[in-house]
């Protein structure tokens, strides 16, 4: 998945993304052809809570294992 922060965009495109509906279509066009369509969606929900059986020393073991991967995937 491509990820684009919407504070490095034009205000006027950045408004234009961020006021999508969801299930909304927004076709992109360069020199009167379409060439390519988003369609917006819901954000993606909260993560949920750590299990209230889970230690916190378990937790962070595993929050620290799912960062050094993300990190070790992006470089």
């Amino acid at each position: 998945m491509k990820q684009i922060d919407l504070d490095d965009l034009p205000p006027r495109v950045a408004r234009t993304l961020a006021g999508l509906s969801p299930d909304e279509d927004l076709v992109l066009v360069r020199g009167g052809l379409v060439v390519g369509r988003l369609t917006a969606s819901l954000a993606p929900p909260p993560p949920d809570e750590a299990p209230a059986d889970q230690p916190a020393e378990e937790r962070m073991k595993e929050v620290m294992e799912q960062f050094n991967a993300m990190i070790h995937d992006a470089f």
